[in-house]
């Protein structure tokens, strides 16, 4: 079982357009995969799951998708915060520093992370506003700032910079919708993450689905760039 899934969720446009939709009905839509695969990674045992909702890119999307989705994920917080309360689940938000957040926005998800601080069923990290190439910058930053020397950067240290650091690394990504890409997600958490690229769009994506990519990770052999005991050879 990974100890840490990570899902890209990706294909709500797409999903709508096949359907003659807006893409926000897209959006919308993908509300009710969220809380499915929130509840089948509960249920199933993993105990960090992040979703990749928002990335720095997604800024350049037309203004009505942008203040459309903002006013959504304010809902989706409001609406769901006692549900993933009493499931044990601790929210965060990796990202959230661009000024262009709203400010009722970034108030609900403060008191949501506040919530839930204390819980430990699951640790749900939602990437918003949240860009990998952004994050390892910004713990450069800090680790510079640190005044720490160039000979004693190790990579323990310089995880320490990263945002919650105590995030464990990621061992399974799960691409909806069939796309091969990483779209800098996590990029220094998912170094040796295996990863599975359903066909499927997001908001037709559900727990049945989550637990086959479980299922399609316990088959393989992580070896880390190493040769496993009973293999003579290998790349």
């Amino acid at each position: 079982m990974p100890r840490h899934v990570a899902c890209v969720m990706d294909g709500n446009g797409r999903w709508a357009e096949q359907r003659s939709l807006p893409r926000t009905s897209g959006h919308r839509a993908a509300e009710t995969t969220v809380i499915d695969v929130i509840e089948a990674a509960r249920a199933a045992g993993v105990g960090w799951l992040s979703l990749f909702a928002f990335s720095t890119e997604n800024w350049g999307r037309p203004d009505t998708e942008v203040e459309f989705l903002m006013h959504l994920v304010r809902r989706v917080v409001r609406k769901r915060a006692p549900l993933l309360h009493a499931r044990g689940i601790r929210c965060r938000f990796l990202g959230m520093t661009d000024p262009r957040i709203p400010s009722g926005l970034a108030g609900d998800i403060a008191d949501l992370t506040t919530l839930t601080d204390r819980n430990r069923q699951v640790t749900l990290t939602v990437a918003f506003d949240h860009g990998g190439r952004r994050d390892i910058v910004e713990a450069a930053r800090s680790l510079i700032r640190s005044g720490a020397s160039a000979d004693s950067v190790t990579e323990e240290s310089f995880a320490a910079h990263l945002p919650f650091p105590d995030t464990p690394d990621v061992d399974l990504v799960i691409r909806t919708s069939g796309e091969q890409r990483i779209s800098h997600f996590m990029l220094w958490q998912v170094a040796y993450a295996e990863w599975v690229f359903p066909p499927m769009l997001w908001p037709d994506f559900r727990a049945p689905d989550f637990v086959r990519c479980l299922h399609d990770y316990g088959q393989r052999e992580r070896r880390f760039g190493a040769v496993l005991p009973n293999q003579n050879g290998g790349t």
